[in-house]
């Protein structure tokens, strides 16, 4: 797949990072396929990943980031979700809560940004749950104000990273039609996670939560009466582009495997890539890859270039999961019996495309 143009310092960043991962990561996904990465397992994993630059990447300096321009933060989480979509579904879920405390009070910061952006602690966002799709209507957490501190009990499914994380950043009704974002944290709040068996993805944490009595400070509120749909996509517009990376990564791992299959492989004593119907389809699949690829690129361009980017991000996220699914269901038939066997890599790039355009519901953020 072809590149956009990039300067010397994203090449040097990408190609270190690409070699990174071929030598380090890459045997592990191996070993963890399709098997729960345990929590001190994952640990090392992102604590060696932050060197990079994920997820303090595009942070600015300040605040202990490197200050990276947005397209190549994007560029790295590319290399990332093609070696393995879990580990960067793991990384994108911090993405997202580094930017959340980015706008909170500075002891907050303080207390969790520098663990958080050397890999050293997880986040959780309860956002996700059954019903809900993205929208924050319908969310269950209820908060209790007693005193100087909120007494939070409820409940919430599809919580990635639910297992592995340290806290817990949660919508929160705080009174009657009101919702506040809260940070609860594991060990000095209290909250249980259980994992939720999925057929893909299965190589991270996707868990159900439940908080009952927990006592949270009133400081611990990161957004206050957080009901603003504008504000709402202002704080999470990052998301749209990465799921669409993460469907990048995907349709990039399944056709450098279709690649290698057709042109190792030999039928009618020649070799398959020799034959025009392969050769078309795997042309189809990569034009399909490069477009989803482009349409990511120019939304993280434009959030660059300080440009409103709403549309954009979210056009990026809906072709490119949905163009995953088509790539990678293509690429099953391709291999034929060994596209269905479960020895090959085939077969679990489809069932983990099929989970992406659930991870904030059908036709992403175009429905916000």
């Amino acid at each position: 797949m072809r590149n956009q143009i990039v300067n010397h310092d994203q090449d040097l960043a990408v190609t270190s990072f690409r070699k990174f991962l071929e030598a380090e990561i890459r045997p592990i996904v191996k070993e963890y396929r399709d098997r729960f990465i345990p929590k001190e397992k994952m640990r090392e994993i992102t604590q060696s990943i932050a060197d990079f630059g994920l997820p303090g990447g595009a942070v600015p300096v300040a605040h202990g980031g490197m200050g990276l321009p947005w397209t190549t933060q994007a560029m790295l989480f590319e290399e990332l979700a093609t070696v393995s979509c879990d580990i960067a579904l793991v990384v994108m879920v911090n993405l997202g809560a580094v930017d959340i405390l980015l706008q909170g009070s500075d002891e907050i910061g303080q207390r969790y940004l520098p663990a958080l952006l050397a890999g050293r602690i997880f986040a959780g966002m309860g956002i996700n749950q059954l019903g809900v799709d993205s929208h924050l209507i319908g969310i269950d957490i209820v908060g209790e104000r007693s005193g100087d501190c909120l007494i939070l009990n409820g409940e919430k499914k599809w919580i990635t990273n639910g297992v592995y994380s340290d806290f817990l950043i949660c919508p929160t009704h705080t009174r009657q039609q009101a919702l506040s974002y809260i940070l609860v944290d594991r060990s000095d709040h209290g909250y249980e996670a259980r994992n939720i068996e999925q057929i893909g993805l299965a190589s991270q944490s996707t868990a159900q939560i439940f908080i009952s009595n927990a006592r949270v400070p009133l400081g611990n509120i990161i957004v206050d009466e957080y009901v603003s749909s504008k504000n709402r996509i202002a704080l999470f517009k990052l998301t749209c582009a990465y799921i669409g990376l993460l469907s990048v990564g995907l349709m990039r791992a399944a056709l450098a495997d279709s690649i290698v299959f057709a042109s190792d492989g030999r039928k009618q004593d020649k070799s398959i890539a020799r034959h025009q119907l392969i050769a078309g389809k795997i042309a189809d699949m990569t034009t399909l890859a490069d477009a989803a690829r482009l349409l990511c690129f120019h939304a993280f361009d434009l959030i660059d270039a300080d440009v409103d980017s709403d549309v954009e991000l979210s056009m990026a996220q809906l072709f490119s999961t949905e163009t995953a699914v088509k790539v990678c269901h293509d690429t099953v038939q391709l291999h034929g019996e060994n596209g269905v066997a479960r020895e090959f890599n085939f077969e679990r790039y489809l069932r983990d495309a099929l989970i992406i355009p659930v991870l904030s519901g059908p036709a992403g953020a175009l429905k916000n």
